[in-house]
């Protein structure tokens, strides 16, 4: 390791004294390229590494950095990141003219590291494909062949089971600890999503130490994928050797951990009298014989691998991170808890568990996951977008594959659109109060899942399992501050999504059904 370190430093300082030579050079260059885009403002950088030792430097996650230069630059700025030119968009006018009025213009993505295509079977994926036919085709697919209304609602019975399994976890780890209920949130709720969502995928039952097993795998393919100074400096790959090989043992991990459920599920379909049982649709049913626009096959093994793992990574972390945001604020507002238990109370009746039917009838908890979204959205950047041609924002150029950011707490805390938005409030959405399309098409106030032709697939998901998950939290136990952890705080760090500080460690007390 530090070896390793040792190169990387010696890397850097040839990097900056051949900018000392090359100084004059490179400025004319960038002078003339100024000269003939007008980009939005920014810090000024130095030459060839642009900001990226002052992101570096500040002591700061990049996701808080950004919100600092926004009374320096206004809603729309630029940052020179290496060899990468990121526009940061920061006010709901400007995202909505990009991905409502000018989506088509704005749909596509940027170019990534070669270490990431690996992992997106050279961006073929939902979320990284480029705009064309074979985003259009892999999209349609996902939605109407799995996260179409009709489609979720034939895994009820998958989502129940999960449920009370994650009831029942809960209630045993909580018995545990010495009796004292207490439980870790996020893993439990990562947990709980996770069964669910590889039920999902490929229709097969699991045991509970395979399912453990292969989130494990998925775990690693994410920590693989935080970003690294050689994705924008790529001069640096050759430091990163031992990296990229890494990346390439955990990519034939994942292949080697998927492609037997692959299998399996081929098994089944082909002898479906053996399996009854397992005939349920699952989402890789409908990727075996896809035909996508533009490719004369249907998708190989490792293609297979790479859209199953998009499907179950895009919705675990991202749920499992609100309903931890979610308890903290019942903990914190025992008030806004005692209301939600009364609504599921007078809904669900004793005697039984709340379901996703009763769900449509509860509007405080309704309100209460509208909240959460907007307050604490699993992550603070929406999915990168970048131009497909040269294109013009808020009377600024946008260079073809440049990296348009969306800025996503400014928005959605914006006193401009938001009575007290500081303030975790549900009641804002009741009937009379405040609205928000979180889809953003009539507006932008909050967009937890982006907006336009890019918006997640999965939002109707992943409103459906937080809401039925806070719902059959609450019902089933009353939350409370665990005595031996610091007073609860809300500051926030990225890992992959954006999560508490400090991992939620709270006490739980059984109610009566």
């Amino acid at each position: 390791m530090a070896s390793s370190h040792l190169l990387l430093f010696t890397a850097v300082v040839c990097l900056l004294f051949s900018v000392s030579i090359f100084f004059f050079l490179f400025g004319r260059k960038k002078g003339r390229r100024s000269n003939k885009l007008n980009l939005p403002p920014g810090p000024r950088g130095w030459p060839i590494v642009g900001n990226l030792f002052q992101v570096a430097l500040s002591g700061k996650q990049f996701i808080h950095y950004v919100r600092e230069l926004v009374p320096l630059y206004g809603p729309i700025f630029t940052l020179y990141m290496g060899t990468r030119t990121l526009i940061v968009v920061t006010s709901a006018e400007l995202a909505h003219e990009a991905l409502i009025e000018k989506g088509q213009l704005f749909a596509s993505r940027p170019a990534e590291n070669p270490t990431r295509t690996i992992f997106s079977s050279n961006k073929f994926t939902v979320n990284s494909a480029v705009y064309g036919a074979e985003w259009r085709s892999l999209r349609r697919n996902m939605v109407s062949g799995m996260l179409s209304s009709a489609r979720l609602k034939e895994f009820y019975t998958t989502r129940s089971n999960a449920m009370d399994r994650f009831i029942d976890r809960i209630r045993v780890e909580a018995a545990e600890n010495g009796g004292g209920g207490a439980v870790w949130v996020l893993r439990n709720a990562r947990f709980a999503v996770f069964c669910i969502l590889i039920a999902m995928c490929f229709g097969v039952d699991l045991e509970e130490e395979d399912i453990v097993s292969i989130d494990a795998v998925m775990k690693k393919v994410l920590i693989t994928l935080t970003p690294r100074m050689d994705d924008y400096l790529p001069l640096l790959q050759p430091f990163f050797s031992k990296q990229r090989a890494q990346a390439l043992d955990v990519r034939r991990e994942q292949i080697e951990t998927i492609v037997p459920l692959i299998k399996r599920r081929r098994a089944i379909l082909t002898n479906p009298n053996e399996h009854r049982a397992s005939l349920q649709f699952s989402y890789l049913d409908s990727l075996l014989d896809l035909r996508v626009d533009g490719r004369k096959s249907t998708p190989t093994d490792t293609e297979l691998v790479t859209l199953c793992s998009e499907f179950i990574n895009g919705g675990t972390d991202t749920t499992a991170t609100a309903i931890e945001w979610g308890i903290a604020r019942l903990i914190e507002n025992p008030s806004i808890q005692s209301r939600l238990h009364e609504e599921i109370s007078s809904i669900a009746g004793e005697g039984r568990a709340a379901n996703e039917k009763d769900i449509d009838q509860m509007p405080y908890l309704q309100a209460f996951v509208k909240e959460l979204l907007r307050k604490h959205p699993p992550t603070y950047f929406s999915l990168t977008h970048a131009a497909v041609e040269t294109a013009k924002l808020g009377g600024y150029d946008i260079p073809a594959n440049a990296n348009l950011e969306i800025y996503l707490p400014t928005i959605s805390e914006d006193p401009r659109l938001w009575s007290e938005p500081e303030v975790f409030k549900p009641e804002r959405f009741l009937t009379g109060g405040e609205n928000a399309d979180i889809t953003g098409v009539t507006a932008v106030k909050m967009i937890p899942f982006g907006a336009g032709r890019r918006i997640c697939p999965g939002l109707a998901m992943g409103t459906l399992h937080i809401s039925l998950m806070m719902a059959r939290m609450v019902q089933a136990f009353e939350w409370l501050a665990h005595p031996d952890e610091p007073k609860l705080e809300f500051s926030s760090r990225l890992e992959f999504t954006v999560v508490m500080s400090r991992p939620l460690r709270a006490v739980v007390r059984p109610r009566r059904l």
